[in-house]
This record gives C-alpha cells, structure tokens and sequence, in this order.
C-alpha cells in the first residue's frame, strides 16, 4: 500500500486490459481537491487531489485521476471547490476558559491572572468545566483545529469526556502551583495546593490515560506558572515527564510582570532559571515566549524547547510579545516554534486567524515584508505544532501513513476569491469559519459547518446556563467592565 500512490493511471490500464484488476479498497476516498496543501517533506501542493483513507491513516495521496484509478471505497466525498490541508495542531489552549469571554479585557498580565481569570477559574465546577471544554472542542473543530495541548485545569476527567466525545485529538495535562503566595499575586483559596498534591495528581493522569482513546489522547506534565512552583516541582515533574517520554510545559516570558518577578525572587529570568534546574530540551514546551534577555536566546537555540507564540492573547492585553519576541529569529535558529490561541479570554479561537496575526505582527515590528512569509504560518499551525505534541511521527501533515486528520475550506465563498495562490488566501483572507469539512483519523467530525458527534444547539443552551452559574459567583463589579450604559 505505501506505493500505491504512485501507480499510475497508464500502469492501471495495461494491468486491466491484461486481465488484471488493480483495484484496491479503501474506507474513505476524498477526491477532486481543488488544491492540497500536504505539509509533506517536499511541500507539496497538489492541484485536483484525492487522498485514500484506510484503517485511519492515509493510504494514498496524489492526484485525483491516478488515486481513483487505484482505489474504491463505499464512502467516497467529492471535494470539488475546497482547498485541503493537515489538520491543525493548536499548542496552547485553556479550554476550561472557553466561557470567559468578555471578563478580562483591559487588564495588564498581573490583572488579568489575579483579578479576572483567577477568580473565574475557581468559580467552576465540573459540569461547567465540561461545557466550557464542549464549547471549546466545537470552536477548534469548526476552525479547523484537530488536535490540541491542555495546559491544565483543576477537572481533568471532565475535559477528557469533552474532547473525546467530540471526536478529536488532545494533549491532556493536570495544572499544577505549588507556590500559591509570590510577588505576583495570591492564588484563591480553592486552588491552593502543595507540591505532594500537584505531583500525585500528575502520577494520577498518567497512570490512568496512556493507551486508552485509540490514540486520540496523549498525557503531559505542566507546572502552569513558573513563579508560582518551587524548583522541588518542576524538577519533579520533568522526572515524571521523563519517565513517561512526554513533554513538560509551562508558561514563561509572557510579559514584563512576569520576567521582572522570576528575576526579583530567582535572581535570573525565566529561561535562564529552567536551564539552572537542568530540565529545559527538546522536550519542553514553552508558552509564550516573548520576553527574553539575549543569552536566553542563545540558551533556546542550544537546548530546542519548543516555544508557542499566541498572537490573539498578546495583542488583546498588551503582553508585548511581538514588540519585544524574537519568533522569527528563533525559527531562523532551529528552534521550533508553534502556535496557541490561549484562551477565549482574548477573543477567538481561530487557529486560522492566528496564522495571520502572527505574520502581520511581525512584518509591521521589524519593517519588513518579507519576513515570516504565509508558508511558515502553516508549517507552525501544522507539523510544527505536531512537534510541540511529541507527534510528528502521527500527525502535522498529509502523507502516506501518517493519521488521517484532514481539513478541507470552502473556496468557492468570497473570502477565498480569486484564487491564484491557495497559501496566501489561506493566512491572509481566509477565516476558520470558512471549513466545510474535518476529519480526524478518517472519520468526518465535522460535515458542511456543523459537528457530527456533537449537538451543538443544546451546548448552546448549556452554556447559557454555566455562564449564569459562574457568573453567579463572582463579583462582577471587579470582574466585568461595561463603560458604557446598560439600559
């Protein structure tokens, strides 16, 4: 079968006239594919496209002629009008904050934690974290996003049974501080752990989840704030990471607030305090990533962290990521560098859109049109973000063998029109709303807009009702800023 996709059409009719049939079944074919966008080791992008689908993986990619005159399958989806590509890998998303939307606008680093996000977080309970993920899932999927990295909240059994029952792949982590008192801020008192609970509760994910889901669900190790764990923690948990061959993670750099706190109660910044500790590698995953001193950059370029730039988040509150990050530079060095939409908090969940924002952001910062080119937008949205997963080998790409996580647009809409060039409409005109189609690992999780495996209208009515709750809950005064009148 991995050679199938190159038999070619002529090959297949002297096997026929020969008395031959070359036919070969598949469980899923995808045919006439405007353009492909593979991802693969050669970048390929294929006009007029199909791809076979067998046992969850794909089985043949090429052009649509020479797949169909191999392959026959009972479920056969004419793609005619759609730019396909990999299906996204989002890096960094609270999705337990799905439902936070609105709550913290206008807030600097330290505000937004303390005063907003903080305070919401310890308001729900684990129907709402479940609705909240539900919600989350719809969002990703309907944008294109197949596979995302939880970087940890307090319901982990609740996201699970979200995300799986929507149909698509995760990273899951439990969240972890141990030091709930610092220069930046006080933790509620509902989140206030020691280092034995954040560390058992970590064992606890991994010894229940690994192997389980058909290999929709893998398992990490995150300590959720550096200046809010003690070195006992993160070093035991790049132990269990380790242990486990998975990746740690961690919020780092993000802004001023919290590189000046790390170097007032370290003495080093954050980076630099993660290589003192010996477990910054290739296996890290650091959100953010922004704010670095220049032997920091130096230490990323050695060690191969993967960093996660989330362009929404730090535009929406002013982090600084894209005035003072050096993304580019580090992508230039051979670090890999991802994408994460964060949060609701900051708007959407739009993987697509953060694409654009990133490239824009840093062609306006450095003057210069040429830098972080549309292709590179995709290579962080896809494989690169299949890296950051530990993945790679899996997903991140449309080859021969790897799952089948496909995306497919509707090209024929306005935002897609003209189209010369399927990569650059795809960053710079396209949105997430515009897919019509997703599958992951063959099967369609997503049909004309609207989630298969979900029904979205009664999460809708739920997350009117968790939103009642939770709000219910909190001082709204403090937390919510309406400046204009409501009547």
């Amino acid at each position: 079968m991995p050679g199938a996709q190159h038999v070619t059409i002529e090959d297949n009719r002297a096997r026929e006239e020969g008395g031959m049939s070359t036919a070969q079944q598949a469980d899923l074919l995808v045919r006439n594919v405007e353009w492909l966008i593979t991802v693969d080791p050669s970048r390929r992008v294929i006009r007029d496209a199909a791809v076979a689908v067998v046992g969850g993986k794909f089985a043949a990619v090429g052009k649509s002629a020479a797949i169909e005159a191999v392959w026959r399958a009972d479920r056969v989806v004419d793609a005619r009008g759609t730019v396909a590509m990999p299906g996204m890998v989002d890096n960094h998303l609270h999705s337990s904050f799905q439902l936070a939307r609105g709550l913290a606008d206008e807030s600097n680093a330290q505000s937004f934690l303390f005063d907003h996000m903080y305070p919401y977080e310890a308001a729900m309970e684990e129907d709402d974290v479940h609705t909240s993920v539900t919600l989350a899932a719809i969002e990703m999927l309907r944008h294109g996003v197949t596979c995302y990295i939880e970087p940890g909240n307090y319901y982990p059994d609740a996201t699970v049974r979200a995300v799986m029952g929507a149909g698509m792949r995760m990273v899951l982590a439990a969240s972890c501080f141990d030091r709930n008192k610092a220069v930046t801020g006080i933790m509620p008192e509902r989140m206030i752990e020691n280092t034995a609970r954040c560390i058992a509760k970590t064992e606890e994910i991994f010894a229940k989840y690994p192997g389980k889901h058909s290999g929709m669900l893998t398992v990490s190790a995150s300590f959720r704030g550096m200046n809010n764990s003690s070195d006992e923690l993160i070093l035991a948990l790049k132990d269990i990471a380790k242990r486990h061959n998975a990746i740690l993670q961690t919020h780092a750099c993000f802004s001023y607030f919290t590189h000046d706190a790390s170097v007032v109660q370290h003495g080093m910044p954050e980076i630099e305090r993660l290589e003192s500790l010996g477990v910054l590698d290739d296996k890290m995953l650091i959100l953010h990533g922004g704010w670095l001193e220049p032997h920091e950059i130096a230490l990323l370029a050695r060690r191969r962290p993967t960093i996660v730039c989330c362009p929404t988040s730090s535009l929406h509150n002013g982090y600084g990521n894209f005035t003072m990050g050096n993304h580019p530079e580090l992508m230039a060095l051979g670090v890999n560098v991802s994408l994460g939409a964060d949060h609701a908090s900051s708007g959407t969940v739009d993987l697509v859109q953060e694409m654009r924002h990133c490239v824009g952001g840093y062609k306006e910062l450095r003057l210069n049109p040429r830098v972080m080119p549309p292709e590179q937008a995709i290579e962080m949205a896809t494989i690169n973000g299949a890296r950051g997963a530990g993945l790679a080998d899996r997903i991140g790409s449309v080859e021969v063998g790897k799952e089948a996580d496909l995306v497919l647009f509707d090209a024929t809409v306005s935002e897609w029109q003209p189209l010369y060039n399927p990569v650059s409409n795809l960053v710079y005109c396209a949105t997430g709303n515009t897919v019509k189609h997703v599958f992951v690992g063959g099967d369609q999780v997503v049909r004309d807009g609207r989630l298969v495996h979900v029904d979205q209208d009664a999460v809708m009515r739920e997350v009117i009702k968790a939103g009642s709750r939770i709000t219910g809950r909190l001082n709204m005064d403090k937390v919510l800023k309406l400046r204009w009148p409501v009547e």
